[in-house]
């Protein structure tokens, strides 16, 4: 188990290495950095002190260097760095060197001038909560059509089941969502309550006083969840057939257990593997495709954040969200590894 743990973390850190290698590539040589910020105002003295903040005076492999050092959660920093940079974390040196344990210095904002890591918090809470009942909408209503489809089969519920999963698979995310908003928000508006856009919190035009609004939750989850819940559907449809044509499963019969019985304390509990792992991927998966939905219905995430600020050239907000959204990724699926060999026991003994 150790050596799975220490090969699955490796894995993970040679992914995030080569993310932050086409990042950086990708992203340093787009536009002057130092017009980004000033605009096209600002003395040649200033200049050069942005391009110094910026590394920009320096050869490109190191200013590759000084970018890994500071995302790098474990770096070398002097204090003046430590001051300038405001690095949060544990620091052991002297003035001149001091090894760092820190929050991941993402750089600052081009447009608001902010740390970035703290833009990115802020909007990170709204894209794990639209994900998350993303996920809970297409595992529920998706397992449950799925055992439909099964203990139905070859009937026009089957039929419907996987015709309307197909459906769902093939649309893209941006397509569904903008139909959806449409014919929901906008020629069913006065019937459904939904607004074009909005986030999780509202403001009273009087008060101004925030408040929860669920309703502007419903679409984009809808949305988000049309995918995974068509995949989860067709897996819990093939886990359910396969499990339903056991010997068990007939000898339960044989032994007088309800049909329920059987279906949800033997077949389904032995069916759920494939579903679960299903699942946690796609939990991962909702996370890179909430960008196009946010942005659709103005929830305030990380992809509408991202959007906004590739918009405006603000490449250092773009570069930290596609780190975060990576060490989100390869940390999910790391957990949905762990998890699958704790439930599953053949994986555990291969």
């Amino acid at each position: 188990m150790i050596s799975y743990l220490v090969r699955k973390i490796l894995y993970g850190v040679l992914v995030l290495a080569g993310v932050v290698c086409v990042v950086f590539f990708l992203f340093q040589g787009f536009g002057d950095p130092t017009r980004l910020v000033l605009g096209q105002t600002g003395d040649s003295a200033t200049i050069q002190n942005i391009r110094k903040e910026l590394y920009l005076d320096q050869p490109r492999w190191k200013q590759f260097v000084f970018y890994v050092n500071d995302i790098s959660p474990l770096g070398i920093h002097s204090k003046k760095e430590i001051a300038q940079k405001k690095l949060k974390g544990f620091f052991i040196g002297n003035d001149l060197y001091n090894l760092s344990f820190k929050l991941p210095f993402l750089r600052h904002s081009y447009q608001t001038k902010r740390p970035v890591l703290s833009v990115l918090m802020e909007a990170l809470p709204g894209t794990l909560l639209l994900a998350v009942a993303a996920m809970l909408f297409a595992s529920i209503v998706g397992i449950a059509l799925g055992v439909l489809a099964a203990v139905k089969q070859n009937t026009w519920m089957d039929t419907s089941a996987v015709f309307t999963s197909v459906l769902g698979i093939s649309a893209p995310s941006f397509f569904t969502g903008i139909l959806i908003a449409y014919f929901f928000a906008v020629v069913l508006g006065s019937l459904t309550g939904f607004n074009l856009t909005g986030s999780f919190f509202d403001y009273n035009e009087y008060t101004g006083e925030r408040y929860i609004a669920l309703k502007n939750l419903v679409l984009p989850a809808f949305t988000l969840g049309i995918r995974p819940l068509a995949i989860i559907t067709q897996l819990t449809r093939s886990a359910m057939l396969d499990v339903l044509n056991q010997d068990y499963i007939r000898t339960a019969y044989a032994k007088g257990l309800s049909k329920g019985a059987v279906i949800f304390k033997h077949a389904l509990r032995n069916a759920i593997n494939p579903v679960l792992t299903a699942i946690t991927g796609w939990f991962a998966e909702l996370l890179a495709g909430a960008f196009f939905v946010e942005y659709i219905f103005g929830w305030k995430g990380i992809g509408k954040t991202t959007v906004d600020a590739l918009e405006k050239l603000d490449f250092p907000v773009v570069m930290g969200s596609v780190l975060i959204t990576a060490a989100l990724f390869v940390f999910i699926n790391f957990v949905s590894d762990i998890l699958y060999r704790m439930v599953d026991p053949r994986v555990k003994a291969s």
